[in-house]
C-alpha cells in the first residue's frame, strides 16, 4: 500500500456556506523550507480543485505528510481528486 502524501479532513459547516480549507505541516516534516513547500504545493492543488470538487460549506484541513514531500505534483493532484470524491460520497 502507498502510503499518501497528505491526510484530508472535511468537516461540514452550513450548507451554502464558504468553502474553506486549511493547511498544516507538522515539526517532524524536514526544516522550516521543506515545511513551507509542502504548504505552497498544498495551497496550489486547493485553488485547483476546491472550486469544482469541494464540498460547498464545509472546511477541507489538508495535513502534509513525509511521503509528500518529494511525490510528484499529478500525483498529489490525482490523490486529492480521488480523496474529494470519495469524502463527497
Amino acid at each position: 500500500m502507498v502510503t499518501p502524501g497528505f491526510i484530508l479532513l472535511v468537516q461540514q459547516n452550513e450548507p451554502g456556506g464558504a468553502t474553506r480549507a486549511g493547511f498544516t505541516v507538522t515539526k517532524k516534516i524536514g526544516n522550516a523550507v521543506v515545511r513551507n513547500r509542502m504548504k505552497r504545493r498544498l495551497r496550489a492543488l486547493a485553488r485547483d480543485l476546491l472550486p469544482k470538487a469541494g464540498i460547498d460549506g464545509a472546511d477541507h484541513i489538508l495535513i502534509g505528510r513525509e511521503a509528500g514531500i518529494e511525490r510528484d505534483f499529478a500525483t498529489l493532484h490525482a490523490e486529492l481528486e480521488k480523496a474529494l470524491a470519495k469524502a463527497a460520497r
